[in-house]
């Protein structure tokens, strides 16, 4: 096995071979994507140069390959889209470019902070569910250049269904032909691994550009890739808001992408993962591709997939990557001028395909957890559009969250078997104590459930003859915040006036230290010595 951290040239062989097969592979790809963003094709290629290398440099995983992803394109040209709207002074090629820099600023930010776990603010059903609907999207998108119509745009898949309906008459057949054939070998070179199907598609398309130019099918052009240092335009009044709805869009699908695909190779290899690092990676690379006028970078899982099937060995082959694409586009831009729309179009869906397997949904529909929140993510990003799509399923995923949170849940403790375990009451053998009643919160105390929960124990207290103590198990509670302790505090006082006695039982670190700086006369520090409920019990009936 070898270790994340060790010399990046220690395998240059087989990194080479690696960096020289994703060059071959990425170049056409970041094309495509910049054509997704509506953007210049050199904007593809800077990303990907620049993320490359950056990464290369800087980043943690050895398989990771950042450059422009299909996800960042669609948010980038739907934000992109609405800024201009707001301001048509400014090219979209310039606010594109401010997006992006802001996009890397909010990722150093977020490094500097130490926000690692940003991520997990969005859950895997929402994810799921948007990478299902954003690739319905982005091939809805292509249809167009894969049909050789002209260009449509809309923010939702209905609209972009509806003005493509009415463009269906324009069909060029050789571009459809030349789509679904590049489709259809790409397809295939998925069910045969031996099979190069990025590689004979591209090689076929630029055989036949001239036949296909002749008859009408638009072909890929010249690559400028003169760097472009005009500093980033500060966003105006009216587009602060929507900059940073945008900006916030682009982080939060960006660093879950990457992660989730850098967590899954160093998982599957037993490589360290450093969340962190990561983060100041990718704010690094989306700072200089912005600079440069380039799209948003981050760690796609194809691009990823590809480099450790290719048998990278070390982050040195995203780097020798790099430093192919560059002699590639160097040395035969004019063979990559002569790529057909129609290959790139069938290229990027066929990327994006792996996200429509229904299997993914099968353990929601089987485990009757979150299939709302999957259903919504997909409906959401299909009929609002790729933004305001996934700030919807985010948001359905953080009210769902608190609505579990606040709901009062308190179990009743008994003894099992005579033994030192408490458990619910509702198990066989699980007796109550004679005069102790044992409570527990099921969820974490805090400002949403801290006042129902203790209502509820004021009526289990109620309920119960002969009590003389009460104790309460916060197993589920690692810290307590200012209205859950007003809220204990208030709890203890009612059952001091009615002569029972208070203890507390399995304290986290941060409840016990909330609770002694509070120092609550109604609980000594007496009250907080017991580990376990068994012990809090025992020195209560001794």
């Amino acid at each position: 096995m070898i270790a994340a951290d060790e010399p990046r040239w220690r395998h240059p062989v087989a990194d080479l071979f690696a960096g020289l097969s994703i060059a071959g592979l990425q170049i056409p790809a970041a094309v495509a994507y910049a054509g997704i963003a509506e953007l210049p094709a050199s904007a593809g290629v800077i990303a990907l140069v620049a993320g490359m290398v950056c990464y290369g440099l800087i980043g943690r995983s050895r398989f990771a390959i950042v450059s422009s992803t299909s996800s960042s394109a669609v948010v980038l040209a739907a934000g992109t889209l609405a800024l201009v709207s707001v301001d048509g002074h400014v090219s979209r090629a310039a606010i594109a470019a401010t997006m992006v820099v802001f996009t890397g600023i909010l990722l150093l930010l977020a490094a500097g902070l130490r926000l690692g776990g940003l991520s997990q603010l969005v859950a895997r059903p929402v994810l799921r569910g948007f990478a299902f609907g954003l690739a319905g999207i982005i091939a809805i998108g292509q249809l167009p250049h894969l049909a050789g119509l002209p260009v449509v745009h809309g923010d939702t898949a209905p609209i972009l269904l509806w003005r493509i309906a009415h463009l269906i008459a324009a069909t060029r057949p050789a571009a459809l032909a030349c789509g679904l054939v590049a489709l259809a070998l790409l397809m295939l070179g998925r069910r045969l691994p031996r099979l190069p199907g990025y590689l004979l598609v591209i090689v076929l398309g630029i055989t036949a550009a001239p036949w296909l130019a002749a008859r009408g099918v638009a072909l890929t052009g010249a690559i400028e890739l003169a760097p472009q240092w005009t500093p980033p335009s500060w966003p105006s009044d009216e587009q602060w808001l929507p900059s940073i709805e945008l900006g916030a869009a682009l982080v939060l699908v960006l660093y879950a992408e990457s992660w989730g695909s850098i967590r899954t190779f160093a998982l599957r290899h037993g490589d360290a993962v450093q969340a962190n690092r990561d983060l100041f990676a990718l704010g690094i690379a989306n700072v200089v591709s912005g600079l440069l006028h380039g799209m948003p970078v981050g760690a796609g899982y194809s691009a990823t997939a590809a480099n450790e099937a290719a048998g990278a060995r070390s982050r040195g082959a995203g780097l020798l990557a790099a430093a192919a694409a560059v002699a590639m586009l160097a040395t035969a831009p004019g063979w990559i001028a002569r790529i057909p729309e129609p290959v790139l179009a069938a290229i990027v869906i066929h990327s994006v395909s792996h996200a429509w397997r229904w299997s993914v949904f099968r353990p929601y529909l089987q485990w009757r957890r979150d299939r709302l929140l999957v259903l919504v993510a997909v409906l959401a990003v299909l009929g609002l559009g790729v933004l305001h799509g996934l700030l919807v399923a985010i948001a359905l995923s953080l009210i769902l969250l608190l609505r579990q949170l606040a709901t009062p849940r308190l179990s009743v403790l008994g003894r099992l078997h005579g033994g030192h375990d408490f458990v619910p009451i509702g198990r066989p053998q699980a007796v109550e104590p004679a005069a102790t009643l044992v409570l527990r919160p099921e969820e974490p105390l805090f400002f949403a459930n801290a006042e129902a929960i203790f209502t509820l124990a004021r009526e289990r207290t109620g309920e119960r003859t002969g009590l003389r103590h009460v104790v309460l198990s916060l197993e589920e509670s690692p810290d307590l915040d200012s209205t859950a302790l007003e809220a204990l505090a208030e709890f203890a006082s009612w059952l001091d006036g009615r002569g029972l006695s208070l203890r507390l039982a399995r304290l986290k670190d941060g409840s016990r230290e909330a609770l002694t700086r509070a120092a609550l006369p109604q609980l000594p520090a007496a009250a907080l010595d017991e580990c376990s409920v068994d012990d809090a019990v025992r020195a209560l009936e001794s």
